[in-house]
C-alpha cells in the first residue's frame, strides 16, 4: 500500500502550525466518532493520525506533516519516511537501535547514562513530547534499573497521546501527576515481560483514558486475555486495520479499546 500522504508532507517543510493547547484533565464528551482511516485520505487540521507499525512501535502524525516514531527499531517499511523525533526504550533490540538514521533530527533515549535521569520537553511546533522516567527490572528480571523506561508523552491536535513504553512498575502517585491527563495511551500486554495483566490493567483503569490501544503482545492470547480483562468497563472496538484518525472533539465518551493491526509503511 502507497502512502502518499506521508510523502508528501515530508518532501517539504512543515507549515510551522502552532499546536492547539492540551488539556489534559479534561474529560471529552462528544459520542464515539473515532474510525480507521487511510493515510492518502489526509487529516483534518486539528486531528493526529496514530499508525502502528509492529511491536511497540507507532508513528504518530500530524496535519501539518510532523513525524514521532515511538519505539524505533531503526526500521519503518520500505517507504523512506525520516520522522522529526524517534524515542527509544532498551528493553531489547525490538524497542530501540544503536544505528538510528543520522537523517532523524531528535532521537530521544529513554533511559539513564551513567545515573542521570533523561528529562525532556521537545517543542516542535505543532507537537510537544515529553517524558517521565520509571523504574525497570535488569536482563533476565534481575536487579532494578532507576529510571531505566521512559513512558514518552506527546501533545498535538489539543490531545495528550502516552505511549507507556517497557512499563514494569506500577508508576507511584508523584508519577502519575507528572505523567497528566492521557486521552489516548498505548498499553503493552503481554502480561509478564513488563508487568503481570491485572497489574497492567489497574493502570489503565488509573489512567482512565479515552481511548486505548493495546501493543506488545506476543500471542493472540495475551491479547484476548487483556481484552477479557478490561471488557466490562471499556468498550472494544476491533479496528481491522493499522492506524485511526483521532481529534479532541470526536473522543469517545465511554472508555474505548481500540485494537490496531501493525502494519510497516510499505
Amino acid at each position: 500500500m502507497r502512502l502518499p500522504l506521508i510523502l508528501a508532507v515530508l518532501a517539504g517543510p512543515a507549515f510551522g502550525q502552532e499546536r492547539i493547547p492540551s488539556h489534559c484533565i479534561a474529560v471529552a464528551a462528544a459520542e464515539p466518532q473515532v474510525v480507521p482511516v487511510a493515510l492518502e485520505e489526509g487529516l483534518e487540521p486539528d486531528s493526529v493520525l496514530i499508525r502502528y507499525l509492529d511491536h511497540a512501535s507507532f508513528a504518530i502524525v500530524t496535519a501539518d506533516g510532523t513525524v514521532a516514531v515511538t519505539d524505533y527499531t531503526g526500521y519503518l517499511g520500505t517507504q523512506d519516511v525520516v520522522p522529526d523525533v524517534a524515542t527509544m526504550n532498551n528493553a531489547h533490540h525490538t524497542h530501540w537501535t544503536s544505528t538510528p538514521d543520522p537523517r532523524i533530527p531528535h532521537v530521544l533515549t529513554g533511559w539513564a547514562d551513567r545515573g542521570v535521569a533523561p528529562a525532556y520537553r521537545l517543542d516542535l511546533g505543532s507537537m510537544l513530547v515529553r517524558n517521565v522516567t520509571t523504574d525497570t527490572r535488569g536482563p533476565f528480571g534481575e536487579g532494578a534499573r532507576k529510571d531505566g523506561n521512559s513512558i514518552f508523552i506527546f501533545e498535538a491536535g489539543g490531545l495528550c497521546i502516552g505511549h507507556l513504553g517497557h512499563l514494569h512498575q506500577i508508576p507511584s502517585d508523584e508519577q502519575y501527576a507528572a505523567i497528566g491527563r492521557l486521552d489516548v495511551v498505548m498499553v503493552p500486554v503481554d502480561g509478564g515481560y513488563t508487568m503481570r495483566m491485572a497489574d497492567m490493567a489497574g493502570v489503565v483503569r488509573r489512567l482512565r483514558s479515552s481511548v486505548v490501544i493495546p501493543m506488545h503482545w506476543f500471542s493472540q492470547a495475551s491479547l484476548d486475555g487483556f481484552l477479557a480483562e478490561m471488557s466490562a468497563e471499556f468498550t472494544v472496538v476491533e479496528t481491522g486495520g493499522a492506524q485511526i484518525a483521532l481529534s479532541l472533539d470526536d473522543l469517545p465518551s465511554q472508555p474505548t479499546i481500540m485494537v490496531l493491526e501493525p502494519a510497516y509503511l510499505d
